[in-house]
């Protein structure tokens, strides 16, 4: 499922907190799990403590290797620290290290069961719900500049054209030299046009290796993604802004080094799928084509906000030329999440799998990327060190591998819903100061009997359930009759 991205900020204290105090209480509705139980987190210091971060114990040592991570602002919880350079005669090498969470996590024990339990880091617009204790996922196993780590390395040979041509995997020590944010690589990106310029090497100048290193590869990357039919979406972050007792949204769009980021974190889940499919074991992330149906609702909505799409042009080659820094394109990418839909876990031992392809990837892919925040990756890891070292996967993670899927599904509910309900919210404190006043829309979504159904406010660019009649496609103007912020509900009824 695609998630979106809202954060409340604003000079008016009050309205924040009124937001804040309704996001709790939505939390509080679903079960969304509050703190970690006392022995749980005794258990994560313990292990934080113990666990050891040297090179022993058969880890290779890449601690001379200049890794740096990139992250949004502020992070802490870090999964992932590259290091990026040229090979002689062309192309890339990268080796990706991402964080060692099962050196820390023993089968069976507490913090297990409770990442178990917990499935995946749930968010909120005002805060987040972790999947381990800080202690782990915000310290211990985090990929924190200038401490050693305990991590999974994935080291890429890369083509000029930016395909595989080999892959080694390694359980390693590593030391990052720098925490960097997406707008610190932008701008040095964006100071650095040519991508023919001379690497530099951390830590002398980190932003501008790496920003023009990550630049080439995502790039070229994103070529393999298109040539392969794929489809991205990098959606616009939401910003409620509270302000004199109302709220309006700002849509913050996506940063090219975000995208090229990503690029790296799907080539390696390509990597590790390929790894699977070809030992006959692991746990592929799978996403059916999207449905007729939400296609054409889609087609309607961008319609609706003015931004021509052609028959015969794909929905991945569309969603890639839509301008981030035109309001309308931002909302079309905004409401494109519904053609994502359907994503689940497909395991296999031993037998083919019955699903291998995700289809906005455009080829078999797997979770192993964040494992400090989604529960499946830890799995995923030790399957795919496990057949690239040519040893047994674990007997304890072969048998947690069916179970898997329902535990994700479970967490992916809750997410989704804590998402709706958080939505709901917003776009109806964004309305709650304009109840009288009649909107632009149109109609994208109408039940059979046409006396209901979802209609696209143009400004702001909100969809809200509306009754009817109602035909899809049409034009209309919608009277707001009335706005319920805490139960996160908005009436609109057609005007003439």
């Amino acid at each position: 499922m695609v998630r979106r991205s809202i954060r409340v900020r604003g000079d008016d204290a009050a309205s924040v907190a009124a937001l804040t105090r309704r996001f709790g209480r939505i939390r509080d509705d679903l079960g969304v799990p509050a703190a970690f139980p006392g022995p749980v987190v005794d258990a994560a210091a313990a292990a934080a403590a113990t666990t050891g971060d040297g090179a022993g114990g058969g880890r290779v040592d890449l601690r001379d290797v200049p890794f740096a991570t990139v992250d949004p602002v502020g992070s802490t919880d870090l999964d992932q620290a590259m290091a990026l350079s040229r090979r002689d005669g062309g192309g890339w090498h990268v080796d990706y290290a991402i964080a060692d969470v099962p050196a820390f996590l023993a089968p069976g024990g507490l913090v297990d069961a409770e990442a178990r339990r917990r499935g995946q880091t749930l968010y909120a617009p005002d805060r987040r719900t972790p999947l381990h204790p800080e202690v782990l996922s915000e310290d211990a196993a985090s990929l924190l500049p200038d401490v050693d780590r305990p991590a999974f390395v994935w080291r890429f040979d890369l083509a000029p054209d930016g395909a595989v041509e080999h892959l080694d995997l390694v359980r390693a020590v590593v030391r990052s030299r720098a925490r960097l944010d997406y707008g610190q690589v932008q701008a040095a990106a964006d100071a650095h046009p040519s991508s023919g310029a001379a690497p530099v090497s951390l830590p002398d100048d980190e932003v501008a290796a790496l920003a023009v290193l990550l630049r080439e590869i995502g790039t070229a990357r994103q070529a393999q993604e298109r040539a392969r039919g794929g489809a991205s979406l990098p959606l616009p972050e939401q910003d409620v802004v509270a302000q004199d007792g109302c709220y309006r949204v700002v849509l913050r769009p996506a940063l090219p080094s975000e995208d090229w980021n990503a690029q790296l974190s799907l080539m390696t889940g390509m990597a590790a799928a390929d790894l699977m499919l070809r030992a006959g074991i692991g746990l592929l992330r799978t996403l059916p084509a999207p449905e007729p149906h939400a296609v054409e609702r889609y087609r309607r909505q961008v319609a609706a906000l003015g931004v021509p799409w052609t028959r015969d042009e794909p929905y991945g080659e569309f969603l890639r030329r839509l301008d981030r820094d035109v309001p309308a394109h931002l909302a079309a990418m905004h409401e494109a999440g519904a053609l994502f839909r359907g994503a689940g876990y497909t395991p296999f031992d031993g037998t083919e799998p019955p699903v291998r392809t995700h289809a906005a990837v455009a080829a078999p892919y797997a979770h192993v990327t964040a494992p400090l925040r989604r529960l499946v990756d830890r799995f995923g890891l030790l399957v795919s060190h496990a057949v690239a070292s040519g040893g047994e996967v674990p007997g304890w993670v072969r048998e947690a591998l069916p179970a898997l899927p329902e535990a994700m599904a479970a967490s992916d509910r809750l997410a989704g819903e804590l998402e709706r309900r958080c939505v709901d919210v917003v776009e109806a404190a964004v309305l709650a100061d304009r109840v009288g006043e009649v909107f632009d829309a149109v109609a994208v979504d109408v039940g059979k009997d046409g006396a209901s159904g979802k209609v696209q406010l143009l400004d702001p660019a909100v969809l809200v359930r509306a009754q009817g009649p109602l035909t899809v496609g049409t034009a209309l103007k919608m009277r707001l009759e009335a706005v319920d912020v805490e139960a996160g509900s908005v009436r609109v009824v057609p005007v003439g």
